[in-house]
C-alpha cells in the first residue's frame, strides 16, 4: 500500500513575525558587543588578518589590471561559463538533463541535500558559486609578476573569502536552511542567536564559535583519564609518570614532549584512543611534559627555557625517579621540533642522554611547511610581536582561530551553520572539546619559533643558535622514526619527509593515512579507519618513496613499539610513580592543564 506524501504546512506567519522582533532586538544586542569592548580599549579579533587580505587580493587584483587586454578575457571567460549554465539551465527546463556546467566535490558535505540538484533555483545558485570560486583561484594562479609567498597568501585568503560567501551558509540560499526556517517560523534563527550572545559573551566580546559542549567533559574522568602522578612541577612544566598496568617494564623509560600550542591530552582523550593508556600496556614507563598555560610572567621564557626547563630537567628528574641517565623521547608536532632542537644540543654539547627519538607529525624543515607559513612574514611577524609586547603572551585564541583556518569549511561555518542558523547546540565531543582548549604562547618563545622556523628555517640550515651553540642536525647520529601523515595541514607530509634528510643519524620515515590529529590518535583493536606506510629512510623523491612503500593495513602504533623493543629490549620491575625519590605532587593529569586560556 503506497503511503500518501503529506505536504509541507503553511507557514504560520503570526509566528515567524513574533520570532523576527525577538532575533531583530537580539541582533541588536549583540552587534553592540565588539564595540563594548572596544570601548574598553580591546581590539576586534581578526582585524589585522582582514588588513592582510585586502593588501594580498589587492595586490593580485593589479597584477590584471595592469594588462586590460588579460583582464577584458579573464572577464570573458567568466561570461562565456554563466552562459554556458544558462543554456544547460533552458536546457533542463525543455526536459533534458544536461551535465552540469560546475559540479561541487564528491567530498563537498556543504551541498549533499537533494534540493541543491533537484530544485533548479537552487541549482543555478549551487553552480553559480562554483563558477565564480574556480574563476576567482584561477586569477590567483595565473596572476603574473606574483612572489611565491604572496600568491599563497592570496590562495589561502581567497579560500576563506569562499567558504565565508558560499550560499550554503545563508537561509534564503540555503533550501534546507530556508525549508526548516519556515517549518519552525524562525524559532531556529532565535535559538542560534541566543547562542550566538552566548558564545560573544564567553570570548570576552568576541566571537568564540563552539564546536562541542564546553561543560561535558570532567579531567580524569572523561579526558585526560590514564592514571598516574605529577612528580615534579617548575614554572613551565608538570612532569606526569604514569602508573604501571604490567609486572615488567622496558628498562629505558620513555618521555613524551607534546606541544605547547595545545595540550597534552590529545595523546590521553579517553581509554580507546589513549595512545599513552596504549604505551603503559606495552610494559614502557612513560612520562609526559604537561606544559604551564603562560601568562604575562612567562614573557620572557623563549626557546632555550623550554629546553632547559622543559626537557632537560625533565630528564634529570626521570633519573632521579628511576635511576636512569638515558631515556627514549617522542615529541608532537611543534614539541617535536624543540625535541630536535635539544638532541642537536646534546649532539653540539656532548651530552647525548637521548638514545632515540620518535617524531609524531614535527617538522624541522619549514621550507614546504603549508598553509601556516601565510601568517609568517617580516610585516606580520613583528605586528604580532606588538601585541605579545602589550600583554607578554600571545592569546590562545588568535592561535585557534588560525587552526580552524586551514579547514574553513568543516571547522568554521559547519558550526556557523549548525549552531545559529538551524540553532542546534554541537554534540559533546571529546576531540573537539580539546581544540577549543586553547593555550597562550609566550612572547619570547613564540617570536623565537616564527623567525628561526617558518621565516628563517634556521634549523635546517645549520644557523639556529641556542645558549651560544650553533646548532647542526646532521650531528644527531640518535635512531629517528619519523611518523607523518598523509592529509597533514600543519606539518605537511613532504615536509617532515624533506627534514627527515636533516638528520646524521638514521631516520624511518613512516607515512600513516588522515591528517594531523586522526592519524596519530589511531589505535589497534577494533579496524582502524587509516593504514600507514613504510619504506625505510626518507631518501630521494617523495613521490618516488610513497609509490614504493609497502602499505600496511591498520594502526602504526604496533610497529612503532617493535622499533622501540628493538633499541634496547631490556625490562625491569615496573615502576610505581610516587615511590621512588621523587614523590607524588597530586594526581594526573595535574593542575597545569586545567588552566584555561
Amino acid at each position: 500500500m503506497a503511503t500518501e506524501r503529506t505536504s509541507p504546512a503553511a507557514p504560520d506567519f503570526e509566528t515567524i513575525a513574533r520570532n523576527a522582533n525577538q532575533l531583530a532586538e537580539s541582533f541588536r544586542q549583540t552587534a553592540l558587543q565588539p564595540f563594548e569592548k572596544m570601548g574598553q580599549g580591546g581590539a576586534v579579533q581578526g582585524a589585522d588578518e582582514i588588513d592582510e587580505m585586502t593588501r594580498t587580493l589587492t595586490k593580485v587584483a593589479e597584477t590584471w589590471l595592469s594588462d586590460p587586454e588579460k583582464a577584458v578575457r579573464a572577464q570573458t571567460r567568466l561570461t562565456e561559463s554563466f552562459a554556458a549554465l544558462w543554456a544547460s539551465t533552458a536546457a533542463r527546463m525543455q526536459g533534458q538533463q544536461p551535465q552540469p556546467v560546475a559540479a561541487p566535490d564528491a567530498k563537498d558535505k556543504r551541498f549533499a541535500h537533494e534540493d541543491w540538484t533537484k530544485n533548479p533555483l537552487f541549482d543555478i545558485i549551487k553552480q553559480s558559486y562554483f563558477i565564480f570560486s574556480r574563476w576567482a583561484e584561477e586569477l590567483v594562479e595565473k596572476a603574473e609578476g606574483l612572489d611565491e609567498h604572496t600568491r599563497h597568501k592570496a590562495e589561502f585568503y581567497l579560500r576563506q573569502l569562499l567558504s565565508a560567501y558560499s550560499p550554503s551558509n545563508f537561509v534564503m540560499t540555503n533550501p534546507e536552511l530556508l525549508r526548516q526556517t519556515l517549518e519552525e517560523g524562525g524559532a531556529n534563527l532565535v535559538r542560534g542567536m541566543k547562542m550566538l550572545q552566548e558564545d560573544i559573551q564567553a570570548g570576552g566580546g568576541q566571537l568564540r564559535v563552539r564546536q562541542t559542549d564546553l561543560n561535558a567533559f570532567t579531567f580524569g574522568e572523561d579526558v585526560a583519564v590514564t592514571p598516574g602522578e605529577v612528580v615534579f612541577r617548575n614554572e613551565l612544566m608538570e612532569l606526569i609518570q604514569y602508573a604501571p598496568k604490567t609486572e615488567t617494564v622496558l628498562k629505558r623509560p620513555l618521555l613524551i614532549v607534546p606541544p605547547w600550542i595545545n595540550k597534552f591530552y590529545i595523546l590521553d582523550l579517553n581509554p580507546q584512543k589513549s595512545l599513552i593508556g596504549w604505551m603503559v600496556s606495552q610494559g614502557i614507563t612513560v612520562f609526559v611534559i604537561s606544559w604551564v598555560n603562560p601568562d604575562e610572567r612567562h614573557r620572557d621564557k623563549d626557546f632555550e627555557s623550554y629546553m632547559r626547563e622543559g626537557i632537560e630537567t625533565a630528564i634529570d628528574m626521570i633519573g632521579v625517579a628511576t635511576g636512569e641517565s638515558e631515556v627514549s623521547a617522542a615529541g608532537y608536532c611543534v614539541g617535536g621540533t624543540l625535541l630536535a632542537v635539544t638532541l642537536a644540543y646534546q649532539a653540539a654539547t656532548g651530552n647525548r642522554r637521548i638514545k632515540n627519538a620518535t617524531f609524531l607529525t614535527t617538522q624541522v624543515d619549514f621550507t614546504h611547511a603549508g598553509d601556516l607559513k601565510v601568517f609568517a612574514d617580516e610585516e606580520q611577524i613583528k605586528v604580532i610581536e606588538g601585541r605579545m609586547a602589550e600583554r607578554g603572551y600571545l592569546e590562545g585564541a588568535r592561535m585557534a582561530n588560525a587552526f580552524n583556518m586551514l579547514r574553513p569549511n568543516d571547522l568554521i561555518w559547519s558550526y556557523v551553520v549548525n549552531n545559529y542558523v538551524k540553532g542546534k547546540a554541537p554534540q559533546a565531543f571529546d576531540l573537539l572539546y580539546w581544540n577549543a582548549d586553547a593555550t597562550r604562547m609566550p612572547a619570547a618563545n613564540h617570536s623565537f619559533y616564527l623567525r628561526n622556523c617558518y621565516l628563517n628555517n634556521t634549523l635546517a640550515k645549520g644557523q639556529m643558535v641556542l645558549g651560544n651553540v650553533r646548532l647542526d642536525l646532521k650531528k644527531v647520529k640518535a635512531p629517528i622514526f619519523n611518523l607523518a601523515t598523509r592529509e597533514d595541514h600543519i606539518a605537511p607530509a613532504l615536509s617532515v619527509f624533506e627534514g627527515s634528510g636533516k638528520f646524521g643519524g638514521r631516520v624511518d620515515y613512516v607515512l600513516a593515512g588522515s591528517g594531523h590529529i586522526a592519524g596519530v590518535v589511531n589505535p589497534p583493536g577494533k579496524k582502524p579507519k587509516y593504514g600507514f606506510r613504510t619504506g625505510g629512510p626518507a631518501k630521494g623523491k617523495f613521490e618516488d618513496w610513497v609509490a614504493n612503500a609497502t602499505e600496511h593495513e591498520g594502526s602504526w602504533w604496533p610497529y612503532w613499539f617493535r622499533w622501540l623493543e628493538e633499541q634496547a629490549p631490556e625490562r625491569v620491575p615496573a615502576r610505581i610513580p610516587g615511590e621512588g625519590a621523587l614523590p607524588s605532587l597530586g594526581p594526573a593529569p595535574g593542575t597545569y592543564v586545567r588552566m584555561k586560556a
